[in-house]
């Protein structure tokens, strides 16, 4: 069975406007990862701009990802019921008119506001991405599409950190970090007018229209109640409404998974079916997926703050430091698709174990006494490829593992699953090293980062064991490799 308008749509395009409208929704998965990013540059910048805490710096990263993460599935869902173009220009409008409104944001609270407000303009179109790859491609085209798609993933990371760091340290008309929001809107402006030039206008199924908003509201409030005391733990101190927040947290988790549940038990239409919850070539995947994408997220964060807090390098080195770890990720997508099809169910352990050996080279670069330097570039590049083999690996394993009535569903999960242990990463490892470095020495700092990176290199490694997970229970089911497509 499949869905009214998207579907044959997707099958009616030429080659030609298909990779066009490929191109302008990848724009789009740039700029969202042009946001990510580009915060963690400025996170110092906006510190002493704003006269923000420690914190509350986190919470202008995180508080992008956290909305971004907990509506995606919503966006997926909307996309599906209402027209996949209609919904990806909302969200575009939205990311809009908030990247205006925190470039002009004159307080800590206002550019929070703002940012939550770009993460769910974000939610809203990027999950039109991976549906419309699943939607319009098929077989060797898809693989070549999700290629593509790891490349636009990395190149947001790109220029996130390069652009961010140059655009900050250049300080246009004394704006320090504002031009990076700024840059937005004529982008944004653009592609809105890319994708009703380009993009099939396709009416959606109503079908798809029911949306669990208690679920998505109990699955709102449990993650912000996991993330904000652990960033503001790092100001503050553990006080006794933070470990209020964490009870609360977990109950509510909880609560929204038995929602679900019953739910669909009773023939609703839970956030996630339940059918790409129980297969286990999706849940095993998702696990490894949401924990590497963790450790990145939390790299990111704690690097630039490293860089430029703890050692006292500028914005634009902190923003180059990471470029090797990101192009090597864009590398490994196109490379992917080069490897012979019976063994590419190997990949995903394969990328997870490279990225361990990726952290656990730049650990023992910093405990033998280096703080910074091109060797530390070179090292980072190691496990920028393991996580693009992992993540590129991983998410195709997934999209052909479940028939294409679920796109939307599968393409929510898979990026809330993300968004959401990027936001945690930041919270946990990004909040515990603001903790142990306070502001101290290079030394000090230096350790730090050391610990962050044991603790990143042990996640990867059991990352490496769920994805194995996943890929073992398919093959050893006696079904064809879901590369086949």
């Amino acid at each position: 069975m499949s869905r009214p308008g998207a579907v044959q749509e997707g099958a009616a395009l030429t080659d030609g406007r298909r990779w066009r409208v490929l191109a302008v929704l990848l724009a789009a998965q740039f700029m969202a990862n042009v946001d990510t990013a580009i915060a963690n540059i400025a996170a110092p910048s906006i510190q002493s701009g704003l006269g923000a805490s420690g914190g509350e710096a986190g919470l202008v990263v995180s508080g992008y990802v956290v909305a971004y993460a907990v509506l995606l599935v919503a966006g997926a869902r909307l996309g599906a019921a209402h027209g996949h173009r209609r919904v990806f220009n909302a969200g575009m409008a939205v990311f809009t008119g908030a990247s205006l409104a925190c470039a002009l944001a004159t307080g800590p609270v206002q550019l929070i506001v703002a940012r939550l407000v770009q993460g769910a303009g974000a939610a809203l179109m990027v999950p039109q991405v991976l549906s419309g790859i699943q939607l319009h491609f098929r077989g060797d085209q898809r693989i070549k599409a999700l290629g593509y798609y790891a490349v636009a993933l990395s190149g947001g990371a790109v220029a996130g950190q390069a652009l961010g760091g140059l655009l900050i340290a250049a300080d246009i008309y004394g704006t320090s970090w504002r031009p990076i929001f700024l840059i937005n809107v004529p982008v944004g402006l653009f592609l809105i007018y890319a994708a009703m030039r380009w993009i099939p206008q396709d009416e959606g199924d109503r079908r798809a229209e029911e949306l669990d908003l208690r679920g998505m509201s109990l699955l709102a409030a449990a993650v912000l109640l996991l993330i904000v005391p652990l960033l503001l733990s790092t100001d503050q101190g553990w006080s006794v409404w933070m470990w209020v927040s964490l009870a609360a947290s977990g109950a509510l988790f909880a609560a929204f998974r038995i929602g679900q549940r019953r739910l669909a038990a009773k023939g609703g239409r839970p956030l996630i079916a339940e059918e790409v919850i129980r297969e286990p070539a999706v849940r095993w995947p998702l696990v490894a997926h949401g924990v590497t994408t963790l450790t990145y997220f939390a790299l990111l964060f704690v690097l630039a703050v490293y860089l430029q807090d703890g050692l006292g390098h500028g914005p634009t080195y902190a923003g180059l430091a990471m470029v090797s770890w990101v192009t090597a990720f864009g590398f490994a997508g196109p490379l992917l698709a080069r490897i012979p099809e019976e063994r590419r169910a190997a990949m995903p352990v394969v990328g997870c174990l490279v990225l361990a050996v990726g952290y656990a080279a730049v650990w023992v670069y910093v405990l033998c006494g280096h703080h910074s330097g091109p060797t530390l570039f070179v090292l980072l590049g190691i496990g920028g490829l393991g996580l693009g083999i992992s993540s590129n690996a991983l998410i195709g394993w997934m999209t052909f593992a479940m028939p294409d009535r679920y796109a939307a569903d599968l393409s929510g999960v898979i990026s809330t699953n993300a968004q959401l242990c990027g936001a945690l990463g930041v919270a946990a490892l990004g909040g515990g090293y603001l903790a142990l470095a306070g502001s101290g020495s290079p030394d000090r700092s230096a350790s730090a980062l050391g610990l962050v990176l044991a603790a990143c290199m042990v996640m990867a490694v059991l990352s490496a064991g769920a994805a194995r997970l996943g890929t073992r229970r398919r093959a050893t089911d006696g079904e064809p490799s879901v590369f086949i497509g």
